[in-house]
């Protein structure tokens, strides 16, 4: 008699055997979030940093809203899926309008190919900025999200603690919607 499987509820989710060995073979596609909080003219008063214990080298760093475009899943879905896994059901994303990005980051193995670097893969993320109006409360591996000014975001030391190189992402993020500090 064949046996009767349940479906896999998400089967865009890989298997950790089968990522591993797909992330060493083909870039893996990502998108990433700098949450933002905005004045009544949409200028940019705050910007979310995420802490987190990284999971390759067990450090503290600050990090961005990431993770990966599901196999069937739209950029649009993934955008709001990663918001509300890192910063939970009442952070209340505004999505933008269009899912052009302010940057295509690319993430290499090895480091120094670019400013980006992640040791387990070659990924190309889509990044966004996304105003949030709600609640925002850490969830998963974020342990606190902290609210700076972009002047604050914008410090070298901040950036300096950034995984991965994304201190270089966050201040093109902050050119892009002209709250880079002069």
């Amino acid at each position: 008699m064949p046996s009767v499987r349940t479906p896999d509820p998400n089967p865009g989710w890989l298997p950790d055997f089968a990522l591993d060995e797909t992330r060493a073979r083909v870039p893996i596609l990502y998108v990433e979030a700098i949450p933002v909080r905005v004045d009544a003219l949409g200028q940019v008063e705050r910007v979310g940093i995420l802490l987190r214990g990284s999971s390759t080298t067990g450090v503290m760093t600050r990090t961005l809203v990431s993770g990966r475009v599901f196999h069937g899943e739209s950029i649009r879905e993934a955008l709001l899926r990663n918001l509300q896994k890192d910063l939970g059901p009442t952070a209340f994303p505004q999505l933008p309008s269009t899912t052009v990005p302010f940057s295509v980051a690319e993430y290499f193995p090895l480091p120094g190919v670019t400013p980006l670097y992640d040791s387990r893969q070659h990924a190309v993320a889509l990044a966004y900025v996304v105003p949030v109006n709600g609640e925002c409360d850490p969830r998963q591996d974020a342990l606190e999200l902290t609210w700076l000014t972009p002047a604050e975001a914008s410090d070298p030391e901040v950036l300096e603690e950034m995984e991965g190189g994304r201190g270089s992402l966050l201040l093109e993020a902050l050119a892009s919607v002209g709250a880079l500090p002069q």
